[in-house]
């Protein structure tokens, strides 16, 4: 491999780790208002109908979440798992009627960002999923 490819490599690497670890910050902002201030989130979960015994789990998983992401050797299982829960979080805002792109197209949005890092900073997922032209 020329210098110039492994330079290459790098840089996308570099810009995966960023956008991973601002990916990664959110995420664990989301996780960590669950546990910290409940009744900001009670007020939007309950808004959004689901009942106050899921804030608890949700956060958890979101946690999780979390963990596996930043870690290379779980990294895919977190994408997927968190494509789950944002597919969920989407139909929440779909069913409640909230604003496309603000509401219901913000899960889309994170999932692309939570793909996009990983895909930046792991060759086997560019493998998987190629951008050909």
């Amino acid at each position: 491999m020329s210098d110039e490819v492994k330079s290459s490599v790098r840089k996308m690497a570099i810009a995966g780790w960023v956008v991973s670890g601002l990916v990664g910050a959110f995420l664990a902002m989301s996780a960590g208002f669950k546990f910290f201030t409940p009744d900001i989130v009670r007020e939007t979960m309950g808004g959004l109908g689901w009942p106050a015994h899921h804030d608890l789990m949700i956060g958890v998983i979101e946690t999780v979440c979390v963990v596996l992401y930043l870690v290379p050797q779980t990294a895919v299982l977190e994408a997927v798992l968190e494509t789950a829960l944002l597919g969920g979080a989407i139909a929440t805002n779909v069913r409640m009627d909230n604003p496309l792109i603000s509401h219901e197209l913000f899960g889309v949005y994170l999932g692309v960002l939570v793909w996009l890092g990983l895909w930046l900073r792991d060759p086997r997922v560019r493998a998987l999923l190629p951008l050909r032209g």
